[in-house]
């Protein structure tokens, strides 16, 4: 792979890593619905000018596809965001991202029951080893804690965000008439429209000290707008199965952040989320190893064809890459 869509996919982790941890510092002040509307808001008009001049387009097409674009836009922009944004009220910006490193795994698990996708031996070694990660985050490393089902609520509304974003996920598989930085452009579009009746309703107050409105203007710039776009421009170059592997950067960045600015991470938690990573690199191995089989002089023959049906989809559901597409990367 170039330098090029690296740097790319390393500055959109990174931007997207940020979400956790300045969306910690704007709940403190804001309510989760007041943050997913107003991010949206800020970044819909930079998504909709970057989608024309990028992808150019055709709108009558997307228009058309309005019933699939409502359906996503409220699940990865809308409901992902409610329960992201609600659980930083009550975990840690690293422990929601040590949650959501399970992405992955979770989603190549429902694709299997729902979309009945294939996964190899590997794939499944490797869903259940993030599985046991998330578990062993969820209750502290405490078996006790597990039993009594004496979780943190915070991590609890994590995984439901990681349920909602992987049917977002495997949902989005379906949208193939509207280019990635497009449908992005266009969810947030709808999901403003959703919400906006609740916004004048309920009302919506910007915030006025420094550092909320400082983590508002870079949520709904770096994350909503920059990632998406250089995460969509270094797809062009770069195999989803490998660019699913710079997701886990996400989690990184994130904790690194978070031990920087003083935050404590528990020791169970660092432990869990090294188990859940490793594990969502086993479960998005397969498909680089089957394809580094074949050399350029090696002509295709029929047990590769085999091989290559026997082994499903798993390069889409191993991996979380829409806009938080299903090809856009994710709505973090």
């Amino acid at each position: 792979m170039r330098v090029k869509p690296a740097v790319f996919m390393v500055l959109a982790a990174a931007f997207w890593a940020g979400n956790y941890v300045l969306g910690s510092v704007a709940v403190a002040t804001m309510t989760p619905f007041d943050l997913t509307y107003l991010r949206w808001l800020i970044a819909v008009v930079p998504l909709l000018v970057i989608a024309q001049i990028v992808e150019r387009p055709r709108w009558r097409t997307v228009l058309r596809a309005w019933p699939l674009l409502t359906g996503l836009a409220v699940l990865g922009m809308l409901a992902y965001n409610l329960f992201l944004y609600e659980a930083l009220n009550f975990t840690s910006a690293a422990g929601a991202s040590l949650i959501n490193a399970a992405n992955p795994a979770v989603m190549a698990l429902l694709a299997v029951l729902l979309v009945r996708d294939r996964l190899s031996g590997q794939a499944v070694v490797g869903i259940g080893l993030s599985l046991l990660g998330v578990l062993v985050i969820l209750s502290g490393g405490s078996w006790q804690n597990l039993t009594a089902l004496d979780m943190n609520f915070g991590q609890l509304l994590m995984l439901g965000a990681v349920l909602v974003f992987s049917l977002y996920s495997i949902w989005g598989r379906v949208l193939r008439s509207v280019p990635p930085i497009t449908a992005t452009a266009a969810q947030a579009v709808i999901v403003l429209v959703v919400m906006t009746p609740f916004a004048i309703t309920f009302g919506v107050t910007w915030p006025t000290a420094v550092e909320p409105l400082s983590a508002l203007l870079y949520i709904g710039l770096f994350p909503s707008v920059g990632s998406y776009v250089l995460w969509n421009l270094a797809l062009r170059d770069t195999r989803a199965s490998v660019a699913g592997i710079y997701l886990n950067l996400i989690t990184v960045f994130t904790v690194a952040a978070a031990i920087l600015l003083g935050e404590t991470v528990p020791p169970a938690e660092l432990v869990g989320g090294v188990v859940v990573i490793f594990g969502v690199v086993l479960t998005s191995i397969p498909r680089i190893t089957l394809r580094a089989r074949r050399s350029p002089l090696t002509p295709r023959t029929p047990r590769f064809r085999r091989l290559r049906r026997g082994t499903g989809n798993t390069e889409a559901s191993a991996v979380v890459v829409p806009s938080d597409p299903p090809q856009n990367g994710p709505h973090d």
